[in-house]
């Protein structure tokens, strides 16, 4: 897997890979990572395709699920509390 580009964001880092014909999209907020895997011919213009897909409106959903994810995590730790 090879990094391709990144993508400055102030609340995640967002981070592109190729590898096996597929662009991988790899969104990170601390211990929390969130992976979108999409075949190589099914963007157009390449690396900028997937700069178009990443717009504000997928972001916003990227960050909703990061507060789900964290909120999830949160609450199986405390019934669990070691």
């Amino acid at each position: 897997m090879r990094t391709i580009a990144e993508l400055p964001h102030p609340d995640f880092k967002i981070t592109f890979f190729a590898m096996n014909q597929k662009f991988i999209i790899k969104f990170e907020q601390g211990t929390l990572e969130q992976i979108y895997k999409i075949a190589e011919a099914d963007v157009t213009d390449g690396i900028d395709g997937l700069f178009q897909l990443v717009d504000a409106e997928f972001t916003k959903s990227v960050s909703a699920r990061f507060d789900e994810m964290r909120k999830c995590f949160v609450e199986a730790y405390k019934r669990h509390e070691y």
